[in-house]
């Protein structure tokens, strides 16, 4: 008895057996990247996938086999094929999911899972119950068992070459899916030609609890495309999650590093900062010690920084000292270390044989950054002092080796500037000296060891006073009463300034209250800001919560701030004083005329004050260029009303002086030196 084929089922199987491949292929995908839990279900749902699509191919191949008798299937059988079909594709894709897959392995997954589909097809093929038995040829039953192995190993080779090679494109494992499908297809169709049925064969699954091909073909074609369908849009799914999932950890990781190179990196220079600097030194010292070297710590000021700042503005002045950052660094070996700290000081740490090598390296420096720098058309001159301390010859640590190169860099600046000097013994006094004042310092608030002095205003005009400057000091229990230019510089590098800027302005909110209480209430206080504290993001709550709790008038209340820590950031300065104004407090601009202001800016400062420099003031008398700048001084705070306020005057010829030229108020050692609270209200009140 001779059976023929249906071309359209027999495309269709060929159509199934290929999508089985493909879903395959992405499932082993899937599989080898997952873990735990996830692997485990990964490998049910992809057995389950892929055993059906062969599975199904095989029926619809089967379908497409006509007889000229009635043919039905028996469904025990017929599900028993199902199950040999998934079991084998679970472990195809267990065994193309491990880490390697040598030779001998391969051949023996070949050889499994091919006898694994042989089962499927031919229990599948047992399943229409055939009465006689169908014969099958030796021949191509062994050829059909051997093109399984066949296809089975082609199929598991295929599938860990993909992985392991990482080249999952859709081009490559269409390609694939074609070749394992024709694989697929050429075992079924091999093991049909094996198959004979004798003439007279009647097929005993019709009528017998079997089921009819029509709703078989139905069941299976729906079933196998709706479960390969799902498969590969979970997969699909799955693909897309680890897409977003690997964008968002490279975006986290991109972000991280920023933020890593902000915090260890100098936002103007991109050089490393005070903490990244620290690490190197103690990496430098390390190495030093294991190869019997030493290490050169170079601290470096520029010379003549302030004037370029000043003369031409911060924007400029950013502009040179990147520029300084790009000449020095230029001088320097890949393995040496540039860092900024801030300002115009920079750090050089190095490795050396001897302290010669150090000397070369400044003198290179030195050398480097007396050459003219040209930006905007404008020839600037800066110049670099360098201190230089040695490991292990000066110091044992970052701490000493840093502390050291600061005292040899100022015994430079003290001894001509524009040159190096290595740390000697004898600058250990200075530099201890420094170190002690930094330790007293941090401890001198708890120990009520800051005070305030107040020195009076007064108007040009022969009239009582209208209130006091407080101005800090420190009495210290050794030194005695210490003057701010001591231990301020100090403060403002250690960070200190902050909470010694807290202190003072409630002292002198408090000692204001005093005096209101007292009688005084038409009195003021001016307290000097920091550039540390007038950035400071508590400014704002600092001021408000000072006011409230000592029930200070804001109007009686005036911040000074310098004009070039007004002119920094001129938009963010801007904001701060607006916000200060809007409390009620007033503003004054301190040591006005040394800076470098901007008139477009300076009119937008919301300011109640200008105070002139006491530099101009001292040889008012007797320099008419000192006396100009004084008058136009006035003048532009008339202008702008603003009250200008005279400090430094000595004599009773600048008094009448100033107040000719029609300034509004004058503080100096002539009118009132400062004093504590108690003289204070002594000799003013």
């Amino acid at each position: 008895m001779t059976g023929s084929y249906s071309q359209s089922l027999v495309a269709i199987s060929l159509l199934v057996a290929m999508l089985a491949s493909y879903t395959a292929l992405d499932m082993a995908g899937r599989l080898a990247t997952a873990e735990g839990r996830v692997a485990r279900w990964w490998l049910a749902g992809g057995a389950a996938a892929m055993g059906l699509g062969i599975w199904s191919m095989h029926f619809i191949a089967m379908l497409a086999f006509k007889l000229p008798i009635p043919v039905g299937y028996d469904l025990a059988i017929t599900l028993y094929s199902l199950a040999v079909s998934i079991g084998a594709s679970a472990y195809a894709l267990w065994l193309v999911s491990r880490p390697s897959l040598p030779l001998q392995r391969l051949a023996a997954g070949a050889v499994l899972m091919g006898l694994g589909i042989a089962a499927m097809h031919y229990l599948g093929m047992a399943a229409m119950r055939m009465q006689p038995g169908i014969d099958y040829h030796p021949g191509w039953f062994a050829a059909s068992i051997a093109v399984a192995i066949g296809a089975a190993g082609a199929a598991l080779w295929i599938a860990f070459r993909l992985r392991v090679e990482q080249r999952n494109t859709v081009r490559l494992r269409i390609l694939a899916s074609l070749v394992m499908g024709l694989a697929i297809v050429g075992m079924h169709y091999t093991g049909m030609a094996a198959a004979r049925f004798p003439a007279g064969s009647v097929c005993g699954a019709v009528g017998s609890g079997g089921i009819d091909p029509r709703w078989l073909a139905v069941l299976v074609i729906v079933t196998t495309l709706a479960t390969l369908g799902i498969a590969l849009v979970a997969s699909l799914f799955d693909r897309q999650m680890r897409v977003r999932t690997g964008l968002l950890a490279d975006s986290l990781a991109h972000a991280n590093d920023k933020l890593i190179q902000a915090a260890l990196h100098d936002p103007l220079t991109q050089l490393p900062n005070r903490m990244l600097l620290q690490d190197r030194i103690e990496q430098a010292i390390e190495k030093a010690q294991r190869r019997q070297q030493s290490v050169a710590v170079m601290f470096c000021d520029l010379d003549g920084f302030k004037a370029v700042n000043d003369a031409y503005g911060h924007q400029l002045g950013d502009r040179l000292l990147v520029a300084v950052a790009q000449r020095v660094g230029a001088q320097l070996r890949p393995q040496d270390t540039l860092a900024r700290l801030g300002g115009d000081e920079f750090v050089i740490v190095l490795a050396i044989d001897a302290p010669d090598d150090a000397a070369v390296v400044a003198e290179r420096v030195i050398a480097a950054a007396s050459e003219p720098f040209v930006l905007d058309a404008a020839e600037l001159q800066v110049t670099a002092s360098l201190g230089i301390a040695l490991y292990p010859d000066d110091a044992g640590d970052e701490r000493e080796l840093m502390a050291h190169a600061d005292a040899a860099m100022y015994h430079t600046k003290e001894t001509g500037r524009n040159g190096y000097t290595f740390f000697i013994p004898s600058m250990q006094l200075s530099a201890n000296r420094q170190l002690r004042l930094l330790q007293d310092l941090r401890k001198a608030i708890a120990r009520n060891e800051l005070l305030l002095h107040y020195q009076p205003k007064f108007p040009a005009a022969d009239a009582p006073a209208t209130g006091a400057e407080a101005l800090l000091r420190w009495q210290h229990p050794e030194l005695g009463l210490l003057a701010p230019d001591v231990f301020i510089p100090i403060a403002e590098r250690s960070g200190l300034i902050l909470p010694i800027g807290d202190w003072v302005l409630d002292q002198a909110c408090a000692q204001l209250r005093a005096w209101h209480d007292g009688g005084h209430s038409d009195w003021t206080m001016a307290v000097n800001l920091s550039p540390l504290q007038f950035a400071s993001p508590a400014l704002l709550d600092s001021v408000r919560s000072v006011l409230e709790r000592h029930r200070i008038d804001p109007a009686r209340l005036t911040l000074e701030i310098t004009e070039t820590t007004a002119m920094k950031d001129v938009e963010a300065s801007l904001a701060i004083l607006n916000d200060l104004t809007a409390m009620g407090v007033h503003i004054a601009i301190d040591d006005f005329g040394t800076g470098y202001s901007s008139l477009l800016y300076l009119k937008r400062m919301p300011a109640t004050e200008l105070k002139i420099d006491r530099a101009f003031v001292h040889d008012l008398e007797r320099n008419d260029e000192d006396a100009a700048i004084v008058s136009s001084i006035i003048a532009l705070g008339r202008t702008l009303q603003l009250q200008v306020v005279a400090e430094g005057v000595e004599t009773q010829a600048q008094r009448d002086y100033l107040s000719e030229l029609g300034c509004d108020q004058l503080q100096g050692y002539h009118l009132g030196r400062p004093m504590d609270a108690e003289e204070f209200l002594r000799k003013v009140g």
